[in-house]
């Protein structure tokens, strides 16, 4: 029945591959579970008191994570895995939040509003909800699919190139190894951080597995790399004081964020604090209509590169075509806005899910199981904590994936500077503006302008010049004003 209607082996793939897929994409996007709540609730900011309820936005983000998972999984059957956004959770509490809060201050003083009647962050549940409506309608009216079809080869090989940078930089920042001081990015000169010995220790194990073509090197990598590091905190915590006041140790992210797990199971929080609790009037009021506008932005190049990446490293795309594209686009869309409904900021494609296609994922039986263990994590959270809140255990995985995805860079049109350029400036800022929409949007203004200098404009889709002139209006008028 599996293979039937998940495609198993026309995929060239099996139950026990998609499985242990699933299982990889999961562990190396748990960390999610326990960052949105920490965002959301503003613990994380030193926010008093909480924004958002804590347990609820971490049982709203299992829950939000699970039922979009489950709709690729099922509609779109694509091994693609989806949760909470990073960077729209920051730009969620840091930027609409308080535009929010001071749109109620004003109404209250116009005598407009009444105190209590409302709250930020259900406004700004409400501008995600709305937005993703929005998303929804034009995944309806075919235009996500006329973007992807926009998208020539060159573009679509930089996306993929772009985001294995990128999803290696997280890695090794997460590990440590790469540290922002001073405004400046360099490499950390502590090499005998116990957190750098962790990530060494599983980013060598895991690409000697996967050079030795062991399958399932991830997995056993992420596998072996929490039992280096429990070994390592005991002995660390009973090796003397001496050791212990070291500074490369006491500060350590192994000494101060980890801690083995004393239990197997714990009751879920309940997630009727945050539940259809968005103010969609507040949320369509003028003043937050262009974060509606911003976050429909984000989430519509977030996805639509995380796709063609994943899709591309998986050997999905047909003839420079993505099949069932708009059953993977309107997915993606409902998860936006199941998200708000439970309470959470944009729910998109998730990166990490390359991680699960370089194990062998291929259908979407790979998103249900993932979906599968979303739920289970509610209920074996201090386990899942274990491996999911300290970062250099899984920040290998991330680095070996994107090592995998640097093979596109052959299939860009380098002896076409009208391509290479573009390409090149994708490939480039969406690692270094820590952003895949905004990287996307780099390349995707100049590739036009370029073609057109050089006359070969009949090449680009009409579609495209559209989408490189709202872009230049997006970050000169509404980003620019936002910024402010």
């Amino acid at each position: 029945m599996l293979d039937r209607f998940f495609g198993l082996s026309q995929q060239g793939t099996n139950v026990r591959t998609e499985v242990l897929a699933g299982v990889t994409t999961f562990l190396t996007m748990a960390y999610i579970i326990f960052v949105q709540p920490a965002v959301l609730s503003g613990r994380m900011f030193g926010m008093q008191p909480e924004v958002m309820d804590f347990g609820a936005v971490t049982t709203a983000t299992c829950v939000s994570a699970a039922l979009a998972t489950l709709i690729m999984g099922l509609y779109a059957r694509y091994p693609i895995a989806q949760a909470p956004g990073m960077g729209e959770n920051f730009f969620f509490v840091l930027t609409v939040l308080p535009a929010a809060g001071a749109m109620i201050d004003a109404g209250v003083k116009a005598g407009t509003m009444v105190p209590g009647q409302t709250e930020p962050w259900k406004i700004g549940l409400g501008v995600v909800f709305v937005s993703g409506v929005l998303f929804m309608g034009l995944t309806i009216g075919g235009l996500r699919k006329a973007l992807l079809d926009t998208i020539n080869p060159s573009l679509r090989s930089a996306i993929a190139v772009g985001i294995g940078l990128f999803i290696a930089f997280i890695g090794m920042r997460n590990a440590g190894l790469i540290q922002l001081a001073r405004g400046q990015i360099g490499l950390n000169p502590h090499f005998g951080s116990p957190d750098l010995v962790v990530f060494f220790f599983g980013l060598v194990l895991t690409a000697g597995l996967f050079a030795m073509r062991i399958r399932g090197a991830i997995f056993w990598g992420i596998l072996a790399s929490t039992a280096i590091a429990v070994v390592l905190r005991w002995a660390l915590a009973h090796g003397g004081d001496a050791l212990q006041q070291s500074a490369a140790v006491a500060q350590s992210m192994l000494m101060t964020r980890f801690e083995v797990a004393h239990a197997l199971v714990s009751t879920p929080p309940s997630m009727a604090p945050t539940f259809l609790e968005m103010d969609l009037i507040g949320a369509l009021s003028p003043p937050m209509l262009p974060f509606i506008l911003i976050f429909l932005f984000m989430v519509v190049f977030d996805t639509l590169g995380t796709l063609v990446g994943v899709a591309d490293r998986a050997g999905l795309m047909r003839d420079g075509e993505l099949p069932r594209a708009n059953q993977a686009f309107l997915s993606d869309a409902a998860a936006t806005v199941v998200g708000a409904a439970c309470g959470t900021s944009t729910v998109t494609s998730f990166i990490e899910s390359v991680a699960g296609v370089e194990q062998g994922g291929r259908t979407g039986l790979t998103a249900v199981v993932v979906a599968v263990l979303f739920l289970l994590a509610l209920f074996f959270s201090p386990v899942i904590a274990m491996v999911g809140s300290y970062a250099p255990i899984t920040a290998p995985a991330l680095v070996i994936v994107g090592s995998m995805m640097m093979h596109g860079v052959t299939r860009v049109e380098w002896s076409n500077f009208a391509e290479a350029m573009p390409a090149f400036l994708i490939i480039a800022g969406i690692p270094l503006s820590y952003s895949i929409a905004d990287g996307l949007a780099l390349g995707f203004i100049t590739y036009p302008i370029l073609k057109l200098l050089a006359g070969q404009g009949r090449d680009v889709k009409w579609l495209m010049y559209v989408i490189a002139a709202v872009l230049v209006v997006y970050f000169v008028a509404v980003r620019s004003w936002a910024g402010g």
